[in-house]
């Protein structure tokens, strides 16, 4: 693993000042993603942040802040503090692929955002795909599973949206689906990883089954206008 693991404690801002530059917005020294991507913002302590989180909440009314807590105005609510376990991969996964994995494209953008939405509603949005490679399986012509990336830094990559719908779980989309995205970032020689909540203990299982390790926990600061 690189010597830059220290910028995985800022996903945000390290992704925004790397990879995903184009679609940073720079608020009074907070980096978020434009409200199109992404409702995400990161900066390095010690910050003063009450002006940048209220001028990002008069873009977006319901957003999230990774990393160390900020600090907000009258004008802003904490909704509530989503404690992470970030997770990384230091090779790649052996699975033997059972099912067909399709890379998902513009034809079908709009089935990606109704499933994630369906299943993960609030964090993604309508240029969300741009961020990344996202991938699909079909049942049927029916869009049932996806995985792709986010986050997007010069030596990682985070794993996002790992979805299966309500009707199809417990098949093996999932694992499928994320040995797949880990293996074409390994060949970009990136390192991947991704963020689960503390508390959906079975999705981490999953992921420690496929020899992800759990680097440390990390905050997402929920908050909305007033």
């Amino acid at each position: 693993m690189p010597e830059t693991t220290y910028k995985l404690d800022n996903p945000v801002y390290y992704s925004l000042t790397e990879t995903h530059q184009p679609f940073a917005l720079e608020l009074d020294g907070i980096l978020y993603y434009h409200p199109d991507f992404g409702p995400f913002g990161g900066f390095i302590p010690p910050l003063s942040t009450e002006k940048g989180v209220a001028h990002y909440a008069r873009l977006t009314d319901n957003f999230f802040i990774v990393g160390e807590k900020p600090s907000y105005d009258h004008t802003v609510n904490l909704v509530k503090e989503l404690v992470c376990d970030q997770m990384v991969l230091s090779q790649p996964i052996a699975l033997v692929p059972e099912h067909e994995i399709v890379t998902l494209g513009g034809a079908q953008k709009e089935a990606l955002l109704a499933l994630v939405n369906l299943v993960q509603p609030g964090y993604f949005k309508t240029r969300t795909p741009e961020m990344g490679n996202y991938y699909g399986i079909f049942k049927e012509g029916v869009l049932v599973a996806v995985t792709g990336e986010r986050m997007k830094m010069e030596h990682y990559t985070e794993i996002s949206a790992v979805v299966t719908h309500p009707e199809h779980t417990g098949k093996g989309y999932a694992s499928q689906l994320v040995a797949h995205a880990a293996h074409r970032i390994f060949l970009e020689n990136k390192t991947p990883y991704l963020h689960v909540a503390s508390s959906n203990t079975r999705a981490i299982a999953v992921y420690e089954k496929l020899r992800f390790k759990t680097r440390r926990k990390i905050s997402f600061w929920n908050l909305t206008a007033q």
